[in-house]
């Protein structure tokens, strides 16, 4: 765009130069000065189509609302203004002016001045003509009476005394007979020959004369007359006398006819003359304008684009990019703030890219830190001054069984309120930091949840008032450690137990045998009856002690487990083609789609068993007995589930469901969940008890999959 206007400024100036000089050229103005306007007058239409575009190009940036758009409209309009409003009123005053002009060059007076001086050159030269031809006339009738031998000599005498500065005698035939001139002797020109038509003219009326404009000799009278002779048979001879016009008379002659035959010529053309004028002013107005509003488009488009460069890089910023570095435009203010500005973002760019490498790295410490305490297996909780929750790591909402990541900012009062069940939990951590004097406690509380007792060890912390304040409280589950160690103790008694009892069972079991054997026959049979159900009495007990003793032993036994791949519903539906003749409804919804698992067939077959005449054993008072096995993939385990629509178990007994010796039946043991249990555990799995909301009791089991798929 710069470069276009360039070339039309250069162009609208050479033609207006062109305009100027053929104004003032008459030849150049009659031959080259229309197709001048016809180029000026493209040009003109080249630079209003470019105003157009200009014109255009900034409407769409106002309607796509281009920041500098607005503000470019006003420059250029301010621009245009004072481009424009002068422009106009000169060249009103211009075609004023060249209106009054025009017309002062026609006044009657200078017409009339013209004209005199034209007539008053003409009455001196017609008078020069006419003293010329009466000297001819009168020196014709002289030459009459003379010879023709003395013409010669006359007419020498007569150029020297002045009469004229030619002279020559001319037969009717046109040949010179004498000839007189003033140049030198060496120089002599030609006489002037008369043409047919004067000497006709002279023949007929006895004298002619004229004004003759020679090439290079200038203006010149000639005048003719008639010679005749008196002497005897009338021979006639034309005489001629020539005389140049002084130069400057013949050059004031000339110009005031040149100026009198230019004027009548503008006075013919007048009208076409202000047209043309006009046209010429008019179009000298519009190139100059409209390469002025070019212009003021461009200086307009260019301060805009300097401020349209700034606010791009503003909303850059604002946005958060600050890679941007914008071009500077020219050297005044705005490209000083354009430095600046580039300047700037340099600034927050490298602000910004050593923000983001202290905050990869505070995130780092930050994931790390989490990853830590998502791994810990110890529940950690981050409190505020306020007892409110701040953080929370995975394994204490799952020892506690509370989604404790959706309750942020909760305080511990409304989380007791919400989950009754940590009530205890949460009044401890109150009353040990209201407590303690150091700042630091431990404590061990037993409390009550889903799956029964859970002894929980805590302890707390304070945290210091420069990193903000508030507490911290670390927790572990230690109630399968004081199972285990339970598990441990009746371990160790069972083994010993099995000991010190299973040796004086069989020798107990020999004598009654023996004393019944011996003995009764030789009594009456009063006696005998009453030695054989003693001797029944003690064989029943002493099978009894060994069946206790039995169970003691496989509680006892350490694991000796045969891993093999085994699939658990082919397990479920053989266990359960031994329950076919029960009366209790047995239903399976087997849903797990990956069911092989490594375990041990006989113990896992032990454990469905256990769980199936438990199962059993509630419903024995139930008027529709059902038994539901279900099982269901979680992740890399299979789920198994008993459940029956029994009573349920007592809340006492549920939380000490799988201790030893632990059992609401009035036979058995209290071993076999306990064995269950133990078995699960072997297998690297979990087990859990818990009545239905609808009644019953359920038992879920937990396997790992073979090679975790």
């Amino acid at each position: 765009m710069k470069y276009v206007i360039s070339i039309s400024v250069l162009a609208g100036s050479a033609l207006l130069y062109l305009l100027s000089s053929h104004s003032v050229n008459t030849e150049l103005f009659s031959t080259n000065y229309y197709a001048v306007l016809v180029l000026t007058g493209s040009l003109a239409i080249a630079l209003a189509g470019l105003v157009a575009y200009q014109f255009w190009r900034l409407r769409q940036k106002i309607r796509r609302k281009i920041f500098g758009a607005r503000l470019t409209l006003r420059l250029t309009l301010f621009f245009i203004g004072i481009a424009v409003v002068p422009g106009v009123l000169v060249y009103a005053v211009s075609v004023d002016f060249l209106g009054k002009s025009i017309e002062s060059w026609f006044d009657v007076r200078v017409e009339k001045a013209l004209e005199g001086g034209l007539n008053l050159g003409k009455n001196g030269l017609d008078n020069s003509l006419k003293e010329l031809t009466k000297k001819t006339q009168f020196i014709a009738l002289l030459l009459a009476e003379k010879s023709p031998s003395q013409y010669e000599h006359d007419l020498q005498r007569l150029v020297e005394e002045g009469t004229a500065q030619e002279a020559t005698i001319f037969s009717l035939a046109d040949k010179p007979l004498a000839f007189a001139s003033s140049g030198n002797a060496g120089n002599v020109p030609l006489p002037a020959l008369p043409d047919s038509y004067m000497l006709s003219e002279t023949i007929s009326k006895g004298s002619y004369s004229v004004i003759d404009s020679a090439i290079g000799k200038g203006l010149t009278l000639r005048a003719l007359a008639l010679v005749t002779l008196n002497t005897p048979g009338a021979q006639r001879f034309v005489v001629q006398f020539t005389q140049p016009v002084a130069k400057q008379i013949e050059t004031d002659a000339e110009t005031v006819q040149s100026v009198y035959r230019d004027y009548q010529e503008l006075v013919l053309s007048r009208v076409g003359l202000k047209r043309l004028y006009g046209i010429t002013l008019t179009l000298s107005l519009l190139v100059v304008l409209l390469t002025a509003v070019s212009a003021a488009f461009f200086i307009s488009e260019k301060l805009g684009s300097s401020l349209e460069s700034l606010a791009e890089g503003t909303r850059a910023v604002a946005q958060g990019d600050f890679t941007g570095q914008y071009p500077i435009r020219s050297s005044d203010e705005l490209g000083a703030l354009t430095g600046l500005f580039n300047q700037m973002t340099r600034q927050l760019f490298d602000a910004k890219t050593a923000s983001e490498v202290q905050q990869r790295q505070v995130e780092s410490a930050k994931g790390y830190l989490e990853s830590v305490l998502t791994h810990l297996s110890s529940g950690v909780i981050g409190l505020d001054e306020e007892f409110g929750l701040r953080s929370v790591n995975t394994s204490a909402a799952q020892i506690l069984a509370v989604p404790l990541h959706e309750m942020q900012r909760t305080s511990l009062s409304q989380l007791a309120e919400k989950y009754s069940l940590l009530d205890s939990f949460c009044h401890t951590i109150k009353e040990a930091f209201v407590e303690t004097t150091n700042g630091e406690w431990r404590r061990q509380i037993q409390r009550l949840s889903k799956q029964g007792n859970q002894v929980l060890l805590m302890r707390g912390t304070q945290l210091p008032k420069v990193s903000g304040g508030g507490y911290v409280v670390v927790f572990d589950d230690i109630s399968h450690l004081l199972q285990a160690e339970r598990q441990e103790a009746w371990g160790e008694v069972a083994r010993r137990l099995a000991h010190e009892i299973k040796n004086p069972l069989t020798p107990i079991q020999l004598s009654a045998e023996r004393l019944q054997h011996k003995l009764g026959p030789r009594l009456e049979a009063a006696d005998a009856e009453l030695l054989r159900r003693a001797t029944q009495t003690i064989v029943n007990q002493v099978g009894a002690m060994k069946n206790m003793v039995s169970d003691f032993a496989n509680y006892a036994r350490g694991p000796a487990l045969k891993l093999v791949p085994l699939d658990v519903h082919e397990l479920i539906q053989e266990v359960l083609s031994l329950y076919e003749a029960h009366a209790v409804v047995i239903n399976l919804d087997l849903q797990a789609h990956s069911v092989m698992v490594s375990a041990d067939a006989t113990r896992l077959r032990q454990v469905l068993h256990n769980l199936l005449q438990n199962a059993q054993d509630a419903l024995l008072d139930i008027p529709s007995p059902l038994i539901t096995i279900s099982s269901r993939n979680r992740e890399d385990q299979i789920v198994l589930q008993v459940k029956d629509n029994g009573t349920g178990f007592a809340a006492h007994v549920l939380t000490k469901a799988f201790e030893p010796y632990m059992t609401t039946k009035t036979k058995g043991t209290g071993l076999g969940l306990a064995i269950v249990k133990k078995i699960v555990e072997e297998h690297n799995g979990h087990i859990d008890i818990e009545n239905g909301q609808s009644g019953g009791a359920s038992v879920t089991i937990c396997l790992p999959l073979a090679g975790g798929a």
